[in-house]
């Protein structure tokens, strides 16, 4: 089978775009020719990793390029003539390829991939400035709402629109999870099934260490929620003094933090590392007691959490979108009310205190991981849709 896979960055960086590299690999081993097509620009200074590439940007042109790419309609018409896919898979295509390539996929059986909400919502968090949940539809209330200024409001309007034009090209649409499925059903967008995002069966963690260890990883941006955590640690260390948070990632939020923990007297107990490979990840936290996903915004899955508990480690999460299906509370972590440092800094302290609870749900949370989150369970997933899409048996 030939497959054409579609993706606006090919770093192995962003959670998308890990698990689109993941399957194409994957794939490739059951013996297909699988084949990604993204956009050029490099992430955290990583080298893209795509079949093919067309011309993108994070500058101030940005904007225009995500309504009409030119240059990845050219590039992919080309592409789509040389390599003839049978099937065409789309996971992101709005912030660097733009909806102008997808009147090329009309002829072509074609499944689209959501992973968050960029295709119902310019911003793609659905999150509205006082950190609320928009519950209307993309259009004047994202200028009225303040969530766009008007330099942005008209050129990603023009986007929505085109989009809506061309929905028809995507034969089937999958989501990464319940949540995000129910989301885009509320916009009368038909989503035929869910599949999550699969991950290779973890090295279980080592003895935990000597120090009670807790880990973040991620973007660090406003709506994940780390300032929370830093001031909730704040509160746990008062308790056990000899507790360690260590922080991975990068972000605009990076300089506030790090005052933050200043601010709080934390330097001794809480270490920024900054960006760390995806490859290197699982060493560094090889240690760690709890991993905690604090995010304020309705997170479409939660790649971190599922991560963390194939490698044997108890989450902490916020009880908001895809986590929610990711985390049993009280089973293999702890899910804990959005924003509440309170909340927060209770769950920690009560892990932390207990060695036996801590062990107890890493190995519920290993257990889960490994018949749900997996790479295998994945690929069996989309090969089936891939089968059943070229015999026309399955249509939005």
């Amino acid at each position: 089978m030939k497959i054409l896979l579609i993706n606006d960055y090919a770093t192995p960086t962003g959670g998308a775009a890990i698990s689109i590299l993941t399957l194409r690999d994957l794939l490739r081993q059951k013996g297909h020719d699988v084949r990604l097509f993204s956009s050029s620009v490099r992430i955290s200074g990583q080298k893209p990793l795509a079949d093919y590439y067309c011309f993108g940007t994070t500058s101030r042109f940005r904007t225009l390029l995500q309504t009409v790419n030119i240059f990845a309609w050219f590039r992919l018409r080309q592409v789509l003539k040389e390599f003839k896919p049978d099937i065409v898979h789309v996971v992101l295509f709005l912030t660097q390829l733009s909806p102008l390539i997808l009147p090329l996929l009309k002829n072509i059986p074609c499944l689209l991939q959501v992973v968050w909400y960029r295709s119902i919502c310019p911003l793609g968090t659905k999150r509205l400035p006082d950190n609320s949940i928009c519950q209307v539809k993309a259009g004047k209330p994202c200028y009225v709402n303040s969530c766009l200024p008007l330099r942005d409001f008209l050129p990603l309007m023009l986007q929505m629109n085109l989009l809506r034009s061309w929905y028809f090209v995507f034969d089937l649409i999958v989501a990464n999870s319940d949540y995000v499925k129910t989301a885009f059903e509320k916009e009368n967008i038909k989503v035929s099934s869910v599949i999550y995002h699969g991950f290779p069966k973890q090295e279980t963690r080592s003895n935990l260490s000597s120090i009670p260890l807790v880990g973040f990883a991620g973007r660090l941006v406003s709506e994940k929620g780390v300032d929370l955590l830093i001031k909730a640690f704040s509160d746990v260390v008062k308790v056990i003094p000899n507790a360690q948070l260590i922080i991975a990632g990068s972000g605009s939020e990076d300089k506030n933090l790090k005052n933050l923990i200043k601010e709080l007297n934390l330097n001794s107990s809480v270490e920024m590392l900054g960006y760390i490979p995806q490859k290197k990840l699982g060493s560094t936290f090889n240690q760690v007691w709890v991993q905690v996903v604090p995010s304020l915004w309705a997170e479409p899955f939660g790649m971190v959490a599922t991560e963390a508990m194939l490698r044997e480690i108890p989450v902490i999460a916020s009880k908001i979108g895809g986590l929610q299906e990711i985390v049993q509370d009280g089973i293999t972590g702890i899910l804990i009310p959005v924003g509440d440092r309170k909340a927060l800094s209770s769950a920690l302290i009560k892990l932390l205190s207990n060695v036996d609870l801590i062990e107890q749900m890493g190995k519920a949370a290993q257990k889960v991981a490994l018949t749900k989150f997996t790479e295998e369970i994945m690929v069996e997933k989309f090969s089936q849709i891939y089968q059943k899409l070229l015999k026309n048996e399955i249509r939005n």
